[in-house]
């Protein structure tokens, strides 16, 4: 497993943290939870992305 997609979701991760916090300060909670919805959504594309060359690496090493 490459540590690059862990830096990628540890790095998205920080930031929407931070986001989230300057705008749950500035009063805008609504646009804070839309933003975490959004981290969530590209770091589970990562996932996903993850889980589907995982299975065709499987895949291709059961073909006979």
């Amino acid at each position: 497993m490459d540590i690059d997609i862990i830096f990628k979701i540890a790095g998205i991760g920080i930031a929407i943290a931070v986001l989230n916090q300057v705008l749950v300060k500035a009063g805008r909670e609504e646009q804070a939870m839309l933003t975490t919805l959004a981290g969530v959504i590209v770091v589970l594309m990562l996932v996903i992305q993850m889980i589907t060359e995982f299975f065709d690496a499987v895949k291709t090493f059961l073909e006979f």
